[in-house]
């Protein structure tokens, strides 16, 4: 839905009904993902692709026949047939499961101040019920950056369940399906809703201004972090060094933390072998995934490094566990001037790609 959220948010602001096909399911090769939606609007103006190209014409036809009935929700069912290739399916292999709703903006107010948050770039969620009783099929809850929910076309226990899934999946910062209810003491109706979340890019806090931190920030911001470079030698945290970041700051690392804003998100990396300056860490960035610690790997390592190494990674298993989350060692290659890259892209391919729905730390 969110990809075609400008389109949509234009409609919905001209109380336009449209129809809405969107991908709920995905088995197999599919060329888009879960949450991609077409729509079409009452003259037959199409946006958005869910296949690209192979099953377009139907799913537009489906649509206008949905808003002309203006009836419930539809499903269809797209895939590929070895007895009729020349059939309406997906030649990639794959199977796609669609729903088809007709959408009154007039009737769904709370969708519209959804996808104005979405299109002003603010974080935002849309619950969409895509499995259950029939008379929930295709109803919408929407939730907002600073937790609210706005119920819409929900109500009740429903209401509050799938509530309490969106609010919890734009903390995460992804879109995902999941199956809600069938508890008599929370939610009865047995159900799946399809959360579209549009998220503020996840933060990456560099401290350290050393060349590893070049090589990290060009990293993280590829992969879509808002990159912040922080050290308090003000020689050596600039903007001219950094060209990838997004911000940096010269401060002391602790002061910055107690001052900034981190979420659950956030990837806190610590380049520095200094003892000083990470003991302070532990207590304000406070994890609630994970952690992650490269082991000092460098061969000229001290004896005295060596201590300061198992002396953290003691103080952080133990915060781990106070707060619910586990402690992960990593060892990466030998590093050095000509390695940097290298390393720095392999820190990334193994612990913190699979890890950014969580705090980080990594001392290397």
């Amino acid at each position: 839905m969110l990809n075609i959220a400008d389109t949509l948010h234009r409609w919905c602001r001209e109380v336009r009904s449209f129809a809405l096909a969107t991908v709920v399911a995905v088995t197999g090769s599919a060329p888009l993902p879960v949450g991609t939606s077409v729509a079409v609007d009452e003259d037959g103006n199409a946006v958005g692709s869910i296949s690209g190209g192979c099953v377009e014409g139907a799913v537009y036809e489906l649509c206008r026949q949905v808003l002309h009935d203006q009836g419930p929700p539809q499903r269809a069912w797209f895939g590929y047939s070895d007895d009729d290739a020349f059939a309406v399916g997906l030649t990639c292999g794959g199977e796609l499961d669609v729903l088809v709703q007709h959408i009154d903006p007039a009737a769904q107010p709370h969708l519209t101040a959804a996808l104005t948050d979405v299109t002003e770039g603010r974080p935002a969620a849309v619950a969409q019920v895509i499995d259950g009783p029939q008379e929930l099929l295709g109803r919408i809850l929407c939730a907002d950056a600073e937790g609210r929910t706005h119920p819409g076309t929900l109500t009740g226990s429903v209401q509050q369940a799938v509530g309490a899934q969106a609010r919890a999946l734009l903390r995460a910062g992804r879109t995902a399906r999941v199956d809600i209810g069938g508890d008599t003491a929370t939610c009865p109706e047995h159900l799946s809703a399809l959360i579209h979340v549009n998220a503020s890019r996840p933060r990456m806090i560099v401290f350290g201004a050393v060349d590893f931190a070049a090589a990290l920030s060009q990293a993280g911001s590829f992969l879509g972090y808002r990159v912040t470079v922080c050290d308090a030698r003000p020689v050596f945290a600039t903007a001219a060094r950094f060209p990838y970041a997004d911000e940096v700051v010269v401060d002391w690392p602790h002061r910055y933390l107690k001052h900034t804003e981190v979420d659950a998100r956030t990837a806190v990396c610590v380049l520095t072998h200094d003892a000083k300056r990470p003991a302070a860490f532990p207590h304000r960035a406070r994890p609630r995934r994970p952690l992650v610690e490269p082991i000092p790997h460098a061969d000229e390592a001290l004896p005295g490094r060596l201590r300061v190494h198992h002396w953290r990674a003691g103080v952080l298993s133990q915060f781990a566990r106070n707060h619910d989350s586990e402690f992960a060692g990593h060892s990466s290659s030998r590093t050095n001037r000509e390695h940097t890259n290298d390393s720095v892209y392999g820190i990334f391919c193994a612990p913190v790609n699979t890890l950014r729905a969580g705090h980080m730390m990594l001392y290397l």
